[in-house]
């Protein structure tokens, strides 16, 4: 007996329903039946055109592999993920999570370390030659369990009391963007260059040329930034 999968059930749930939308056709549709024809064969058309992508898993993996290798490593030493269920879960909470990882914590950074060289709003460039803007910063490394074991770090302990930056790129196309979470010695200023990364109106009013100055309630959280 064949499998039945989700995919077998939505292409039978769909070929069942091409005689009712025909004879819809025929009754909603004025003109001759030639032009039904051709209205139905136009379904029929666009039905395989579906059928032949997004219901093909063929089709899905080579949009993938075509993908994903656009996506830049912001550090050498970082291991591959075992799962894209992981990467993903990764990816989600670099943009928020309840924990404060990946300097998300709205906690105020007062007093600032002298140590932390970099300020939120410069722009930087990392060790693979992404520009990006700094968007916060931990004075400490701040993130999961599972991504910290991920990493291939020769002096945990000496990396647990680095700055940590957390900065926004572009992402593969205009409208997307990339979060990292980078040690301070992986990347270094790059002055007198404006980026143009969306999103960042909601961090930043304006570029002075030197850097993005803050919105209010971004600078309530890094007061001497």
């Amino acid at each position: 007996m064949p499998q039945i999968t989700l995919g077998v059930i939505i292409q039978l749930t769909l070929l069942l329903s091409a005689l009712p939308a025909q004879y819809l056709i025929s009754k909603w549709t004025s003109g001759t039946a030639t032009q039904r024809h051709i209205a139905t064969q136009r379904i029929l058309d666009t039905w395989d055109s579906i059928r032949t992508s997004y219901l093909n898993t063929a089709a899905w993996v080579d949009w993938l592999n075509t993908w994903i290798p656009k996506l830049p490593t912001f550090a050498e030493e970082e291991d591959e993920y075992q799962t894209l269920e992981e990467a993903l879960a990764i990816e989600l909470m670099m943009h928020d999570n309840e924990h404060g990882y990946f300097a998300v914590s709205k906690e105020v950074r007062s007093p600032r370390p002298a140590y932390v060289l970099h300020r939120v709003g410069q722009v930087v460039m990392t060790q693979n030659n992404m520009v990006g803007v700094i968007i916060g910063w931990d004075a400490g490394l701040r993130a999961p369990p599972e991504w910290i074991k991920r990493k291939k770090y020769s002096e945990l302990e000496r990396v647990k009391d680095t700055p940590h930056y957390r900065i926004m790129f572009s992402g593969p196309d205009s409208s997307s963007i990339l979060i990292g979470y980078i040690p301070q010695n992986n990347i270094k200023l790059f002055q007198g260059f404006q980026p143009d990364i969306p999103t960042l109106q909601h961090y930043f009013s304006h570029f002075d040329g030197e850097k993005f100055v803050l919105e209010e309630w971004l600078q309530e959280i890094y007061p001497h930034d």
